[in-house]
């Protein structure tokens, strides 16, 4: 029996993944889940309180200024989105892997045997519950440059030191049998220890040999491995580039449009990487141009030139119109955030204008406000009047307009354990703090809650972010009958 039960398993993550191929591109389509599909839900200001939290631990861990000893990773569940696939060739050697998928971070790694998660009790793993086995054959290089990146950037003769090469052989280069000593993440509620290993990747007839990635045998807070989507030499992106540039160079993704309603998010999203016939025929997407940010290069990063609130433009402070010399600025695109954040200056004229509108009609709810770490939120007694929200990217002059359910969110209100609910609604933007305090780092970051009901696409090769609104279970569909 479980035998049999192994290999359904295998079967069912080597079946989630669709190759699209045409004579005039190449697609590979995953599906992306909500890490909170599997969990049981709480009361709902609950889950807003915890998601909110964990948006807000994120966005202030992002401007850290030694990366050398920290990297932006997801937190805990309950606002990542995850993806699989299957490592190593053969029946016998396959093992399915789960991890959170992350525009963040530029490093794909994942629990090895032995593993042990330190303060992880009641921390639920969306992976299959075995970590796999890695043995030294597949270790990487000292000499590596994909070790010099794990080590950001460190000499690989410093490198080779640590890990006892003879000098002699430092001198010659001749350390190759010498294994990349491990390195250390830290990130919002936790770190780990991992060592740089290459092994085949499987993807349905895609087959990734060689692929590297961070194998951690030890963990704090963190039961679960990281895709990073960032720019990076050690990035999923980036190494699938060097397999087809077609592939690795464009890819794009599109958020069921869920509001944490349960049966939406069981919806899968559709990863897509490569270049989709179709996918841009006719100008649907906006185009806002990446900037290059020179402490934290693996950010996609852009510029804001302001928010409208109705018919109200609110221009951005200048820290998020650039990316200066420190590495200081702009607004970081990011699949791993659940709300955006943004600087306190911003923020507080976005709430006045929101208010002076929302507040002449309904009365605020600051109990929810405290109980959920949201706010402006209001009492809901009609119909809920709102003005629409337009973000007004710096590149290209472009302007996004969001859907209502990207930033209000209605629900119903009660304590724990109260018989009768009140209806309420929230704006889901996120005070980031003052704006004195964001040197060094993102001054604002795009949630994926802001992003669902769009495919976000980023152009690698052309240096840009595009949104196009879809229906996005739609499109999961329809990329399914593609490629029946």
């Amino acid at each position: 029996m479980a035998s049999s039960a192994r290999k359904l398993e295998l079967l069912w993550f080597i079946l989630i993944f669709i190759w699209v191929p045409s004579s005039s591109s190449q697609t590979l389509v995953m599906p992306l889940t909500h890490s909170i599909s599997k969990e049981q839900f709480n009361s709902t200001h609950n889950l807003l309180k915890s998601t909110s939290t964990r948006s807000a631990v994120r966005f202030h861990h992002q401007r850290q200024r030694h990366r050398q000893h920290q990297v932006s990773l997801p937190l805990s569940p309950g606002s990542d989105y995850t993806l699989s696939f299957t490592l190593g060739s053969g029946p016998a050697q396959a093992h399915p892997i789960t991890l959170y998928m992350d525009t963040g971070s530029d490093l794909v790694w994942f629990p090895c045997a032995p593993f042990e998660c330190i303060l992880c009790e009641g921390k639920p793993s969306p992976g299959p519950s075995r970590p796999p086995n890695i043995t030294r054959a597949h270790a990487v290089s000292c000499q590596s440059p994909a070790c010099s990146a794990a080590h950001s950037s460190t000499s690989s003769s410093d490198l080779c030191a640590m890990a006892r090469c003879p000098l002699d052989a430092i001198e010659t280069s001749d350390c190759s049998s010498s294994a990349c000593p491990p390195f250390y993440y830290a990130y919002g509620d936790g770190s780990l220890i991992a060592n740089l290993y290459r092994h085949t990747l499987s993807m349905s007839s895609l087959v990734l040999k060689n692929f590297t990635f961070g194998c951690a045998h030890t963990t704090l807070g963190e039961p679960t491995g990281v895709a990073g989507f960032g720019r990076g030499l050690l990035s999923f992106p980036a190494q699938l580039a060097t397999f087809s540039p077609q592939l690795g160079n464009r890819f794009s993704y599109c958020l069921v449009s869920h509001s944490f309603n349960g049966d939406r998010i069981r919806r899968p999203s559709p990863l897509i990487l490569g270049r989709r016939d179709g996918g841009d025929e006719h100008g649907e997407f906006v185009y806002t141009s990446l900037l290059r940010n020179p402490k934290h290069p693996y950010f996609y990063s852009v510029g804001l030139a302001g928010i409208s609130v109705g018919k109200r433009d609110i221009p951005a402070p200048e820290i998020l119109r650039k990316v200066d010399a420190t590495g200081s600025g702009g607004v970081v695109v990011d699949s791993g955030t659940t709300f955006t954040m943004l600087p306190a200056s911003l923020y507080n004229s976005v709430v006045a204008e929101f208010d002076r509108r929302v507040g002449r009609i309904h009365k605020r709810a600051s109990e929810v406000e405290g109980k959920t770490g949201l706010g402006p939120c209001y009492y809901l007694d009609t119909v809920a009047q709102v003005p629409a929200v337009t973000l007004r990217f710096a590149g290209n002059d472009s302007s996004v307009v969001l859907p209502r359910r990207n930033y209000f969110y209605e629900f119903l209100y009660g304590e724990d354990g109260a018989t009768t609910k009140r209806r309420v609604g929230c704006m889901m933007l996120m005070n980031g703090g003052d704006d004195s305090e964001l040197s060094g780092g993102p001054g604002a970051t795009l949630g994926n809650y802001q992003q669902q009901g769009f495919e976000v696409i980023y152009d690698l090769e052309k240096q840009r972010v595009g949104f196009a609104r879809r229906q996005c279970a739609l499109l999961w569909d329809s990329l399914n009958r593609e490629k029946n």
